[in-house]
């Protein structure tokens, strides 16, 4: 049985703001049912009445990166390679800010103990979850001024998304981690070989960006790709597993496809990826290839 990937979608953000995405572990422990089996589910995170849903994604083969002769593509966008991807599962909208707050404030043992909860009668689950590092207070507000409610995180570094990831999975007992940059392309392009996972000139229909947002919007208010994902083009960037390398493609075969490529972090911090661009950007950065 193919052990398989629960995907979560989280975002970061800066002035060229981007949001982070899929959550999800390089080596999952977990055994799932087979490719066929796999069907959408709701996650309930214990202890809040919040819940994410979470889509399936086929397994299968693409080719990725953009072609030559693609409008406005970046020489790290090539050269194209097949990769073949197994399935898993993907987070539908972006994480939002209701969802990263109970693990980033709200559920910490320093909290409890002050409510005077009796930390030692935890659930394991509940103790594993507590004893992930969380990030300190913010000292200013990290939405702008844009609310929480339904919104996609924004402001973190790949380094929180990773230890959000970490403490879902001890809260829930299912690997949730940040989804690989192929993996990412592969969810975004659903099937479809140009640019877009759209026509580029449905782009109004599918997309925030710079033409027609000012700010960061609540997730799912536009149309999902086929495979039911929603904002996988603008809104906020997301981040992806991997470390980046401008030259990383060039290490792939072109006849025969790479299994499930990644390019782990280590011991080297910076720089990590972020797919999918967001509302501050120009199309060209929303494209399925754009790194």
């Amino acid at each position: 049985m193919t052990p398989l990937s629960h995907v979560r979608r989280l975002t970061t953000a800066a002035m060229l703001v981007f949001c982070m995405t899929s959550l999800t572990s390089a080596s999952p422990q977990e055994p799932g049912p087979a490719a066929t089996e796999l069907k959408p589910y709701v996650e309930s995170i214990a202890g809040t009445d919040l819940k994410f849903e979470m889509v399936p994604i086929p397994g299968g083969e693409f080719l990725m990166g953009s072609p030559d002769d693609e409008e406005d593509r970046k020489e790290d966008e090539g050269p194209v390679h097949p990769v073949k991807i197994s399935p898993f599962w993907m987070g539908k909208h972006e994480v939002t800010w209701d969802e990263y707050d109970q693990f980033a404030f709200s559920l910490d043992i320093k909290k409890k103990k002050r409510e005077n909860v009796d930390v030692n009668a935890q659930p394991t689950s509940e103790k594993m979850a507590d004893a992930v590092t969380r990030p300190t207070p913010p000292y200013a507000d990290e939405t702008f001024g844009l609310g929480r409610k339904n919104q996609p995180v924004i402001c973190i570094t790949h380094h929180a998304a990773m230890e959000y990831c970490r403490w879902l999975s001890a809260k829930t007992g299912k690997v949730y981690r940040l989804p690989t940059e192929a993996e990412w392309e592969y969810a975004a392009r659903a099937g479809s070989k140009g640019p877009y996972s759209f026509d580029a000139d449905e782009i109004e229909e599918y997309a925030w960006y710079v033409e027609n947002a000012e700010k960061p919007q609540t997730v799912g208010k536009k149309k999902p790709n086929s495979w039911g994902l929603y904002d996988m083009h603008g809104n906020v960037a997301e981040w992806c597993l991997d470390h980046y390398a401008p030259d990383q493609y060039t290490l792939f075969a072109k006849d025969n496809p790479a299994i499930g490529p990644v390019l782990l972090p280590d011991a080297k911090e910076y720089p990590y990826v972020a797919r999918g661009g967001s509302w501050d950007d120009d199309a060209d950065q929303l494209r399925s290839a754009a790194r």
